[in-house]
């Protein structure tokens, strides 16, 4: 009985929905998370009547033909590039990114990769390092004798030095932005790797032509709705229930069948 296996299908596809509901619900409150949103394909058809064949003799074409259809198949979880808030927090080296881009991490391994999560500290020898330490590209010191930090718009950082008046500058931030951000492999801190499916990294000065701003003392909140997300949990859920419906009917069915005597 093929509905078996149908609503079976059926039945894994909206788990993987609510599995993807229920991490966007979990990640509400993590700094510029990008909230995912399920998409899914038919399976192959089977034929049993093919459409376009000849009926008879004299060239009869059938219209319709009898297809049927074998189930539902997860085809991907595709990130939301949406701004989130921009959220005041009044830190110095608190930054958030205004339009596209991304912010530039030297990982461990010495390679790169890319995040909008803001949330930026200084390490023991001054340099600017995300909460887990990796140094945000181009790295920059920030040296002891330094007072204050200033980052403007277009990411240049400058601080004040005690006794002198005017500001030093210290570095210039930089940002990077893809042709495909949805093409960005997530690998979990709030990181992104790039992939043959985001392209090549494109970098540049913030606010320049292409690349979004810099606003120092903010941070990007999460883009998820929690309206939105509990009305795709109840859908998935109703869905969920109507798929085990039908496998509970063909089993009532198969019983029927079993009965005859």
């Amino acid at each position: 009985m093929r509905s078996l296996d149908i609503a079976a299908t059926g039945m894994l596809a909206q788990q993987r929905n609510v599995e993807v509901v229920s991490n966007n619900l979990a990640n509400m409150n993590t700094t510029a998370f990008q909230r995912r949103r399920t998409e899914f394909h038919d399976l192959i058809y089977q034929d049993l009547r093919r459409v376009g064949t000849t009926s008879s003799d004299s060239g009869t074409i059938v219209p319709t033909g009898v297809q049927l259809g074998l189930g539902v198949k997860l085809a991907a979880v595709y990130r939301i590039h949406e701004q989130g808030n921009l959220e005041a927090t009044d830190n110095t080296l608190d930054l958030a990114i205004q339009g596209k881009g991304f912010f530039q991490v030297l990982l461990p391994d010495g390679t790169t990769a890319y995040s909008r999560d803001g949330t930026f500290q200084l390490n023991g020898t001054g340099q600017i390092v995300t909460h887990d330490g990796y140094t945000v590209q181009p790295g920059i010191t920030v040296p002891s004798t330094a007072i204050d930090v200033t980052v403007n718009n277009s990411g240049q950082v400058q601080i004040k030095i005690e006794g002198q008046t005017a500001l030093t500058t210290a570095g210039q931030l930089q940002i990077a932005t893809f042709l495909n951000d949805a093409g960005l492999e997530a690998i979990g801190d709030n990181l992104y790797r790039e992939t043959p499916a985001s392209g090549t990294a494109t970098t540049g000065n913030p606010a320049s032509t292409g690349f979004g701003t810099i606003l120092q003392g903010f941070l990007e909140t999460s883009n998820v709705n929690a309206v939105e997300e509990i009305s795709n949990l109840i859908s998935a859920q109703r869905a969920y229930e109507m798929n085990s419906k039908v496998i509970q009917t063909s089993d009532e069915m198969l019983g029927t069948l079993t009965g005859l005597r």
